[in-house]
């Protein structure tokens, strides 16, 4: 598994920002999941219309864990 930490924040807020967690099959390296990454994440913000991406990374469920 793979994690997806992408950061949002509000069109409206721009200050009102949080980080929204995906969880994938790996697929190799966290090289690979950034590179899929765009794909998903145009698919994410065409649904949530009222959020921008701001910034995303990949890294391994286990690390994410510990960071929170």
């Amino acid at each position: 598994m793979v994690a997806l930490i992408v950061t949002v924040c509000a069109l409206l807020d721009g200050a009102d920002c949080h980080d929204e967690t995906f969880y994938f099959e790996s697929h190799g390296s966290l090289n690979v999941c950034m590179y899929e990454a765009p794909l998903y994440l145009a698919q994410w913000g065409s649904a949530h219309p009222k959020w921008q991406i701001r910034r995303w990374t990949c890294d391994w469920p286990e690390r994410n864990r510990q960071r929170t």
